[in-house]
């Protein structure tokens, strides 16, 4: 009789080359595996953006409460459907993509978003870094799957979403000189610091 796996003992899914041996036409296998893998942490990445923003839209507050918890829901539901394309397309070039959250937690590079309760000025700084961060990753991704213009060109595309969402952040923290009140900043908590006392 087998052993009854509990949900606390699993490890990670185990896949191989048996359960992904194709990619699509033109590229070979090798290849469109290559490229797939290079979109698990993109996948990984957006996974954790969508959360955030959704974080931040349930904890934002202050006199702009509305309008900043308004402009996140469709940055919210542009971010989920950016993990579903790259999601598909992993398994399109012929490898199961990993959404699961202990994967996420385990391969992330980055540390959890550390404002909970904070105004508008705060949270927009915060993801103002964040954003950089992500856009930053993408581009380094178009790079590397250059072998497969396909992928790069989903990824040109989402990179161009998130930079404009990354705008509508930054009109809230800019200037009329252009200067963004984060400048400077070491990083998410800093730049909530910085932008909130420049108010």
């Amino acid at each position: 009789m087998a052993k009854k796996t509990t949900r606390s003992s699993r490890t990670s899914p185990v896949t191989s080359d048996a359960d992904a041996p194709l990619t699509v036409p033109g590229l070979d296998t090798t290849t469109g595996h290559a490229v797939a893998d290079a979109l698990q942490m993109r996948v990984h990445a957006l996974n954790d953006l969508q959360l955030t923003l959704k974080h931040a839209h349930w904890n934002v507050v202050g006199p702009h409460f509305i309008g900043v918890h308004e402009m996140l829901d469709p940055q919210i539901d542009g971010v989920r459907d950016m993990v579903d394309v790259l999601a598909e397309r992993m398994s399109t070039l012929g490898v199961p993509p990993n959404g699961l959250p202990g994967a996420l937690v385990a391969a992330r590079t980055w540390d959890d978003y550390d404002l909970t309760r904070a105004d508008t000025t705060a949270h927009l700084a915060a993801l103002e870094v964040v954003y950089s961060g992500v856009i930053e990753d993408h581009r380094a991704a178009i790079e590397a799957v250059g072998d497969d213009p396909v992928t790069e060109d989903i990824l040109i595309g989402q990179t161009a979403d998130l930079e404009q969402y990354q705008w509508f952040v930054r009109a809230h923290l800019q200037g009329t000189s252009g200067a963004l009140a984060t400048d400077g900043a070491p990083d998410e908590v800093g730049a909530a610091r910085r932008a909130s006392k420049k108010r």
